[in-house]
């Protein structure tokens, strides 16, 4: 057969399967848009200021990180105005399909959620998780009347999602499992040194590239021990799994870290962790214990800080809440602090349990300061006053600055908005 048939024949071919393909949408990449519910960022404030929901970091990695491992591609927000100038807002493409940003992915779940058709959205005890639309929808605060026009599939499995900011370090032990094994499926760890001690398993250990671990204990029979590129555990340090260390990041000598840890992105932590979670670019280098607590980003702790993450009574604790707009009862016995983006606090302060303090707020002095700290406040037990904003954002710059970045007209943006969200908090909250 002449080879300029057999040629033509198989571009032919080529284009009946790559058409069909097409038409199986098994090449098309589907628009896929994460929503925030109004009342799920009111109830995960002070963290939701200055992100998206599905920015949240659990476990290893954030939400957003998650869907887009479990869908193969990226995807963008739906959420407040004033946060698109730097997280990427919903694009003109349709169809979309519109997942909701608090709910963590898992197999059967991803599957449910492809699965959907054109007006079709997928409902678990009344909660709304996902639906696909050929139109596109730019205000997030009416998504349950939007789904209400569409087909209901009802998903009897249980769905994990957050709800409080506390759920961040309730969860994260579960969640950084999961993460574990997907990012570390299918590939083999930088060898871990013989100076370590490992109780438990070796295969619960992943070291990525230039990570360094020396003289350190690892038990890994609660959980893995996951440690990021360039991350550094110091000689001394002792560790129980489940630990996240990201990438850059470090623990100082002699740390001592209980399970349930995550230090996200370029972190430091030293003296003592129990259940914490750093969301990125925040210190707690020197002693002093922090536990079941969730630090945001661009946050630092004086050395010898301490938080109680138990009453004295053994009670439930109560912790505040920006949508009712006073405190509400966890259900928790365990509940330390909750410390918003940008937030600092001086040498040996003390924090009480279920302690919230918004953004960009500078802590200090004797005595616990309130359970309740405003964004932009500066202060501590004695008095508090606002923390003006050209001085904090002075403080911010200088502290991005150190990490080789800089703030940009987007993060200025959202500061101010917040500054200005937090007056009236200020106002009740100053002594």
């Amino acid at each position: 057969m002449p080879a300029k048939i057999i040629q033509t024949g198989f571009l032919l071919a080529f284009a009946i399967s790559y058409s069909l393909l097409r038409e199986l949408s098994i090449f098309k990449r589907m628009n896929i848009i994460l929503f925030d519910s109004r009342s799920t960022r009111e109830n995960l404030l002070p963290f939701t200021f200055t992100r998206p929901v599905a920015d949240i970091r659990l476990g290893i990695t954030t939400i957003r990180e998650k869907w887009e491992r479990s869908f193969g591609g990226t995807s963008c927000s739906l959420t407040e105005d004033y946060l698109y100038g730097k997280f990427i807002p919903p694009s003109g493409t349709a169809p979309a399909l519109y997942i909701n940003g608090a709910v963590l992915p898992e197999e059967k779940l991803v599957q449910a959620i492809r699965e959907l058709g054109a007006l079709q959205s997928l409902v678990a005890n009344g909660n709304l998780i996902a639906f696909k639309s050929e139109k596109h929808h730019l205000n997030y605060q009416n998504f349950e009347a939007i789904a209400k026009g569409f087909t209901t599939v009802n998903y009897s499995s249980s769905v994990q999602a957050i709800a409080y900011p506390w759920d961040i370090f309730r969860m994260n032990g579960a969640a950084l499992q999961e993460d574990f094994v997907a990012l570390t499926k299918g590939r083999e760890s930088q060898p871990l040194s013989n100076s370590n001690t490992v109780i438990g398993s070796l295969e619960n250990i992943f070291l990525e590239e230039g990570a360094k671990v020396e003289a350190c204990i690892l038990n890994t029979n609660a959980g893995p021990v996951y440690i990021g590129k360039e991350a550094e555990l110091m000689e001394g340090c002792t560790v129980r799994g489940p630990l996240a260390l990201g990438e850059h990041s470090a623990l100082k000598m002699g740390a001592k870290v209980y399970g349930s840890t995550t230090l996200g992105p370029h972190c430091k932590a030293g003296g003592e962790l129990n259940n914490v979670v750093m969301f990125g670019y925040s210190n707690k280098a020197h002693d002093g214990f922090l536990g079941n607590s969730v630090i945001g980003e661009w946050c630092n702790l004086g050395a010898d800080t301490n938080n109680s993450n138990l009453k004295n009574n053994y009670g439930e604790v109560d912790v505040f809440s920006y949508r009712e707009g006073k405190a509400v009862d966890t259900g928790l016995q365990f509940c330390g602090l909750l410390m918003g983006d940008h937030s600092k606090c001086g040498i040996n302060t003390m924090f009480n349990t279920g302690t919230v303090v918004g953004v960009s707020s500078n802590i200090f002095g004797a005595d616990f300061p309130p359970k309740f700290i405003p964004s932009f406040s500066w202060g501590g037990a004695a008095w508090l006053r606002t923390f003006t904003f050209d001085k904090a954002m002075e403080v911010a710059n200088r502290m991005v600055q150190r990490r080789g970045l800089k703030m940009e007209e987007a993060d200025w943006q959202i500061m101010k908005t917040v500054f200005e969200r937090e007056e009236k908090y200020r106002k009740e909250n100053k002594k």
